[in-house]
């Protein structure tokens, strides 16, 4: 089930002309979540727009968001759907954090 929302979830921001779309698997790395999505939103509108979007699809497919922040201001929304978190950022926030590179960290050993 977490795989098909997950697909469903891309395919709407894409739907939805969400930018950037990128799909990082942490289920090694992390606890809390298996897969973190971050997508680009041109602005307010249009990042609470995608943000809005990923909660109607979840719903659709049986799984209630456990969260919703950040909706409000609309630079950056995150949307908790348990094995998937899901961030909605502004292309200047997105740069500024550079949450692929805190996910993607490569360690040497």
């Amino acid at each position: 089930m977490a795989q098909q929302l997950l697909t469903k979830v891309t395919e709407a921001l894409d739907d939805k002309k969400g930018q950037h779309i990128e799909v990082i698997d942490v289920s090694g790395k992390c606890s809390f979540a298996d897969h973190i999505v971050i997508v680009t939103g041109s602005s307010n509108r249009h990042v609470k727009s995608l943000a809005m979007e990923v909660s109607m699809v979840s719903k659709k497919h049986g799984l209630i968001p456990l969260g919703v922040e950040g909706m409000d201001a609309g630079e950056w929304v995150l949307i908790d759907l348990g094995d998937t978190i899901v961030h909605v950022m502004q292309p200047n926030i997105r740069e500024f954090y550079q949450l692929e590179k805190l996910w993607t960290v490569e360690t040497g050993t």
